[in-house]
């Protein structure tokens, strides 16, 4: 049986779009750390637009700002824009379109009160192996933060770049795919075998040819479209929506990443950890919260006890503090 897993960088055009948006949000609880926070973002050629709701004691100045900070954190910035031009996003040239409004009172009421801000269904999930990750993920992350550190420093990669993995039943690799922006023709096949401690039956790179164009202006990128490369690939269900472009009451980023804390702990001699938690939104307690163990192909069940509580999960994890953009570029896997 062959088990693939893709992985994408934080210039691919959906994970630029998560990271402004996370990256927005820590500039509000920087001033207001209860502020209320899920917006939206859309990246195409170089207009930003936000969509979404925000409700805070203060009123964030200089969005604009922020946004082009955020795109220059990525390696878009203004020594990225003339070497590639009109090719990639360019940071000099950004036009931000503001649809932010009002979170409703019905959910603000119920988020006040100690409830969560969402209802859904969250998991989190560990095994065996390096970062208690499959090894077909693993590898792919691994590879692709391996190349956007290279092209960080390079005249010639781009930053956006998509990395899949492919392993057979005993963990040999089978294929090593990698599209990475290239201006002039470059052999990355010797550094891909060092980075993942093997030579791959079949190393792909660049499948269609040339790949030059890249960033938003190639492709439209939105918040919340990686989700199965932020967690767990085809291993795991996708928990709730997307952890990004929330605050921490939307139960999306608080009980997926508890899901996977309780996984890694509960781990020990088993196999495989899968944690399912559920939510209903305006409540604290939380309808479910299960965990299933797999250890030489015996599955147990069982429920899990706790405060899981917004207020007590939040304070746990640290979710109230500006950590949503470092969260981000990591993952939650790294939990």
């Amino acid at each position: 049986m062959l088990k693939t897993a893709e992985f994408v960088s934080l210039g691919h055009p959906d994970k630029t779009a998560d990271f402004i948006s996370s990256y927005i949000l820590d500039r509000f609880i920087e001033q207001d750390s209860k502020v209320k926070y899920a917006v939206e973002v859309m990246v195409k050629g170089n207009t930003v637009v936000l969509g979404g709701e925000v409700c805070s004691n203060t009123k964030l100045k200089n969005i604009e700002t922020y946004i082009k900070d955020a795109v220059r954190k990525i390696g878009y910035d203004e020594r990225y824009h003339q070497i590639w031009k009109e090719n990639a996003l360019d940071v000099t040239s950004l036009k931000i379109i503001n649809l932010i409004g009002c979170q409703s009172c019905e959910i603000f009421q119920g988020v006040e009160n100690g409830g969560w801000g969402d209802q859904g269904v969250f998991a989190g999930y560990a095994c065996q192996g390096d970062s208690l990750l499959p090894k077909e993920l693993f590898l792919a992350k691994k590879l692709n933060n391996a190349l956007y550190q290279k092209a960080l420093k390079s005249d010639n990669l781009g930053l956006d770049i998509k990395t899949q993995i492919t392993i057979d039943e005993k963990g040999k690799i089978k294929t090593a795919i990698a599209a990475i922006p290239m201006l002039v023709s470059e052999n990355l096949k010797p550094f891909i075998e060092e980075i993942l401690g093997d030579k791959p039956e079949e190393i792909i790179i660049n499948g269609t040819g040339d790949y030059v164009c890249h960033s938003a202006i190639a492709d439209c990128g939105i918040t919340g479209r990686k989700l199965a490369c932020d967690f767990y690939s085809t291993t795991c269900p996708v928990g709730g929506g997307s952890p990004w472009a929330k605050d921490a009451s939307k139960a999306d980023v608080s009980l997926n990443i508890l899901a996977r804390k309780l996984a890694v702990q509960n781990l020990k001699d088993n196999d495989e950890v899968f944690v399912y938690l559920s939510s209903c939104i305006g409540r604290s307690t939380l309808p479910s919260a299960t965990l299933k163990t797999v250890k030489n192909g015996a599955i147990s069940w069982q429920n899990l006890e706790g405060d899981f509580s917004p207020r007590a999960v939040i304070k746990n994890l640290g979710l109230d503090k500006p950590v949503f953009a470092d969260l981000c570029a990591k993952g939650i896997t790294a939990i």
